[in-house]
């Protein structure tokens, strides 16, 4: 991950939003960690953020996997196609 000065972000924005989508870019003040840029090369990119950080799905995972844990799963070859 990169680091980049929130006084040089400013500046220079447009490139810094052009290279967060290639990685994570951490901003600092005085030289410590503030923030973090992140860009997205493609709609599904943002797409999969938006599932990533959403609250809402995190809790859906953790039920799913409770129940394969208390086993109410279905293991994928036993899911009729």
């Amino acid at each position: 991950m990169k680091r980049v000065a929130l006084s040089t972000l400013a500046q220079q924005l447009p490139e810094y939003l052009r290279e967060a989508a290639g990685e994570q870019l951490v901003i600092t003040r005085n030289g410590r960690p503030i923030g973090v840029l992140i860009g997205f090369a493609s709609e599904d990119d943002w797409f999969d953020y938006r599932i990533a950080e959403d609250p809402r799905f995190a809790q859906r995972v953790a039920r799913a996997r409770q129940n394969i844990r208390r086993g109410k799963g279905r293991r994928l070859e036993q899911v009729p196609p």
